[in-house]
């Protein structure tokens, strides 16, 4: 894939031109990721008992670990019972699962079958699964005990779901199965997973990811891993072990860590619990974390709670091992880079990409230099340029839209790209021009080639590193009775980049309930606000409820009765500049 390196080069030395010339994509006709990250291993005997997952539990005295001969028996004893419960290749099979070994045993049983893998967060409340299983048609799903129930009430609404099998359930019937399963010959372009990713407008998309999208991501996965123990093959020899907060359910902890660990015969470790500095910075010493994926949010959470001490670093004090760092989500930002090159001894690898084309942007301080608050550069093997509305090349410092091409450098199909949005031709049209993959995102390019990031083309935004779509916060927003009308905006937040703040608009019998209350409007507007975030809470994920609401008399809207997000999300950011100049005075 990439020819060898054989130590990390000088942050002087820039590879990035060489590295992007002399990439060429190697996609056969049939792969299957199952195969590659599980399968292959447990077949050698050199790998068969290599460590695969490591369950860490802070409070006990050892790590529970997992090779990769028993992560492939389990795995043909999981996909044998769901054979017996009528799955079939091409079938949806939602994995509601957290950070743990069965989680890892779920996607390869699911993978090698030739079935789709729909990864849905254990934060979804009833009302986010439930549209998931709906659109996708799953016909199966597979759930951490605690959330069973909740997702057989939903099988009432949702037909084709025919079974719910927690692990209680697993373990009890598994165990009796045949431990053999002959992994289905797929195509490199069969679909393999289906995320939902949250859109501007309406209800959330389905991307559907081929098998051949792993092959696309390992460029960005090893440049952003400082090589990852990388030699010019996967390295099942080398010492990296890693580690990341980001749910397995999220294409940052499926993609970007799960399955690229697995393809390179490495020990992934799996941790079931809150993020905090304390537990992450223990959990890496303790497994002998050489690499990692973190979310700026949670690089600024250690910042503050682990500045070091005039005698020794961070790294010293918890004896890391840290040889990279990538993060993504949100800009980084010099403070927090500059922390984690003093106390953790490592430059942190800035990564750009979205769950239709992962991985295509970034940054290799063991390849080529960073510049602090840049997006980075092209991962070797992506055709990425800044295109305006007609598609073409913005010039240096010119503001466009951020794009992948279909075809590299050199021509070829690039294989990171996703298979189309499911049952939706539509949009899937909408994000090309041309061969010209959008992001949505814009950025600027400035003469060396690095990118610029300036913002979002459409409403969504991130808050605390989780990716926030205004149109579902917003839908389960008007299922109140008390709402007419809402519209989701980001407002300015120092600690968190930015807060769900909701415009909203009452219902008339709760408008003159409002300015009847004896005991005042603000009064009223404290207990409305409290009863619209509970209700928020509880039937979307908990990072989706807004922190602030305010009520209004009327949205802003266009001459066709559209939301203008815009103006709400401008007269924020006016506040906040505001706010900011008052407190200098």
């Amino acid at each position: 894939m990439i020819r060898k390196q054989s130590q990390i080069v000088s942050q002087d030395r820039d590879n990035h031109a060489q590295l992007h010339r002399a990439l060429t994509w190697h996609v056969p006709t049939h792969f299957n990721m199952a195969h590659m990250c599980s399968a292959r291993w447990a077949a050698s005997p050199t790998t068969a008992q290599h460590i695969a997952i490591q369950e860490y539990l802070p409070t006990a005295t050892s790590l529970k670990s997992y090779s990769y001969a028993v992560l492939q028996q389990q795995a043909n004893q999981l996909s044998n019972l769901l054979v017996q419960y009528g799955v079939k290749r091409g079938d949806r099979v939602a994995i509601v699962l957290p950070q743990r070994f069965e989680t890892a045993v779920a996607y390869m049983a699911v993978l090698q079958m030739g079935a789709v893998a729909m990864p849905l967060s254990m934060l979804f409340g009833p009302d986010a699964l439930e549209y998931r299983l709906i659109d996708s048609e799953a016909v199966l799903a597979i759930c951490d005990d605690s959330v069973a129930d909740s997702l057989k009430a939903s099988q009432v609404n949702c037909p084709p779901l025919q079974t719910v099998l927690s692990i209680a359930s697993w373990r009890a019937s598994a165990s009796n199965q045949p431990d053999q399963f002959e992994c289905v010959n797929t195509l490199a372009n069969e679909a393999a997973v289906l995320i939902y990713t949250s859109g501007t407008t309406g209800p959330p998309k389905g991307a559907l990811i081929p098998h051949r999208a792993l092959i696309g991501n390992l460029t960005g996965f090893v440049c952003s891993q400082n090589w990852f123990g990388f030699d010019g093959v996967a390295n099942a020899q080398s010492d990296a072990v890693f580690w990341s907060p980001a749910d397995w359910a999220w294409t940052g902890g499926l993609m970007d860590a799960l399955l690229p660990t697995l393809y390179f015969g490495r020990p992934i470790v799996a941790f079931n619990g809150r993020f905090s500095p304390q537990v992450a910075l223990a959990l890496m010493r303790d497994c002998g974390v050489t690499h990692t994926f973190i979310f700026p949010t949670a690089l600024k959470a250690m910042m503050k709670a682990f500045a070091g001490s005039s005698r020794s670093t961070v790294r010293r004090q918890f004896n890391l091992k840290l040889q990279a760092i990538m993060s993504a989500g949100e800009a980084v930002g010099d403070a927090v880079c500059a922390y984690c090159e003093k106390q953790l001894g490592i430059r942190v690898n800035e990564m750009f990409g979205q769950t239709e084309i992962n991985y295509i942007v970034g940054n290799c301080v063991a390849q080529w230099p960073a510049k602090p608050g840049s997006m980075g550069k092209p991962y070797p093997g992506h055709h990425v340029m800044v295109i305006d509305e007609g598609g073409l090349e913005c010039a240096v410092g010119v503001a466009g839209d951020v794009a992948v091409n279909r075809f590299d450098v050199h021509g070829q199909p690039d294989p990171v790209f996703f298979l189309g949005y499911w049952n939706n031709d539509e949009a899937t049209k909408k994000k090309f021009t041309g061969d010209w993959c959008r992001t949505g995102d814009i950025a600027t390019r400035d003469a060396d080639g690095y990118l610029w990031y300036q913002g979002r083309t459409d409403d969504v935004f991130k808050a605390a590193g989780y990716r926030i779509g205004p149109g579902e916060v917003e839908n389960c927003l008007v299922k109140h009775p008390a709402v007419a009308n809402a519209a989701v905006v980001p407002k300015p937040d120092a600690a968190r980049g930015a807060l769900v703040k909701a415009y909203v608009v009452l219902s008339p019998d709760f408008l003159a309930a409002r300015s009847g209350f004896t005991q005042g409007v603000n009064a009223f507007d404290q207990h409305l606000t409290a009863q619209l975030q509970a209700h928020v809470k509880g039937k979307l994920a908990p990072y989706e409820y807004p922190k602030e609401i305010e009520f209004v008399d009327a949205l802003p809207m266009t001459t066709t009765g559209k939301v203008q997000r815009r103006v709400l999300r401008l007269q924020e950011e006016e506040r906040a500049r505001m706010a900011a100049s008052a407190s200098r005075i």
